[in-house]
């Protein structure tokens, strides 16, 4: 699997853009703009409907940058055509010359609304992902099986680029099995511990050496909310994004287990009527932020210690290094977007100066797998 190259001064960090609601996309490319000027890694984008449209964000982001890499983080499954998604992916390669990454999710309760299976199965992600890699290289794809019926697939112009990396999010067992087996990278959610971070990886790599590929071979992108001096409004607002992470059916539970905390106290956050009345939405898209914020006061205060890199500059940037002391290659900042991150980078960079090479490109073998 491939690698972009970067400059000997690349931090082995990233950031999302167009944190939160987002009524003017254009803010994104200033933000965006700001984290090249970092030396930011990466620049993700979180796909919602509405401002946050993947392909005319990432072609923008683009235009305007010329070095950090740009990705998706990340698109479900099934909410585009296989050729659909080839097709966006090979276009974004092309126009970013070989920095997109793709990252691809498994879905959640919230894509019943849209007509869609709300799951992507194991046999669904390792066949689309298959077939996505086999249309990158030129090949005619003929498929009938669970990730639906395509008699004939094909993608007539190819870019000169290699085909985009492509990353798996989750946290669950079995997704973590898939990205070490198939994948170029696993994405790990915000409120993970560095201790799950490092159980993760762990997996990960196992589940790559165990299918006969370079345990090197999948990268470990760990996503960090990150909030230097918070206020006390912003303290309630991370309470209240933990919230609505720890309020998913069935990745709420897998959070708290993979970070070793007590189910009972999230079957009481769950309790809440606050919550309990939102089905499957996400609570932060709908409540207004003092019900959110009372709700999440039943979020245990450690929780959030452990999980967040919060507090001063200098004590983000040393929680962050706890993160990539734990197996993490590289981290993806999230809650605060690239133009409110100087504070912290110049910590980081003060405690780990950006010399840190990025792994060489992996060989032709593990790209097919």
């Amino acid at each position: 699997m491939s690698d972009t190259p970067s400059t000997p001064t690349t931090l082995p960090l990233g950031a999302y853009i167009l944190s939160g609601r987002v009524p003017d996309a254009r803010t994104g490319i200033a933000q965006a703009q700001a984290g090249e000027a970092l030396g930011l890694s990466n620049l993700w984008i979180s796909e919602k409907f509405g401002t946050k449209d993947l392909g005319a964000l990432a072609g923008a982001l683009a235009a305007c940058t010329t070095r950090p890499g740009i990705a998706a983080g990340v698109v479900p499954f099934q909410t585009r055509h296989p050729l659909q998604l080839a097709s966006l992916a090979a276009t974004l390669q092309s126009l970013t010359a070989g920095r997109f990454l793709l990252g691809l999710g498994r879905g959640g309760s919230w894509l019943s609304g849209l007509g869609v299976p709300p799951t992507a199965t194991a046999r669904m992600v390792v066949d689309t992902v298959t077939m996505l890699r086999r249309l990158w290289n030129g090949e005619e794809v003929t498929y009938h099986g669970p990730a639906g019926d395509f008699p004939r697939l094909q993608l007539r112009e190819l870019p000169t680029t290699p085909p985009p990396r492509v990353v798996l999010a989750g946290i669950g067992e079995q997704s973590l099995r898939l990205a070490g087996e198939h994948f170029d990278g696993v994405l790990l959610p915000a409120f993970t511990t560095p201790q799950a971070v490092a159980r993760t990886a762990t997996r990960v790599r196992q589940a790559a050496t165990t299918c006969g590929r370079s345990p090197n071979a999948v990268r470990i992108y760990a996503t960090v909310l990150t909030a230097a001096d918070p206020t006390p409004e912003a303290r309630d607002v991370i309470a209240g994004r933990a919230a609505t992470y720890l309020q998913a059916p069935v990745g709420g539970e897998r959070l708290v287990r993979i970070n070793g905390w007590d189910l009972d106290a999230l079957r009481r956050l769950r309790g809440h009527p606050h919550i309990a009345r939102l089905g499957d939405t996400y609570a932060d898209a709908v409540l207004d932020p003092l019900d959110l914020a009372e709700a999440a006061d039943l979020i245990p205060a450690t929780w959030l210690d452990e999980s967040t890199a919060t507090g001063s500059p200098h004590a983000c940037a040393a929680r962050l290094q706890d993160y990539l002391d734990a197996g993490a290659d590289e981290l993806v900042l999230h809650g605060t977007t690239p133009d409110r991150l100087a504070p912290v980078i110049h910590a980081f960079s003060a405690l780990c100066p950006p010399s840190r090479p990025r792994p060489a490109a992996a060989d032709t073998q593990d790209r097919l797998r």
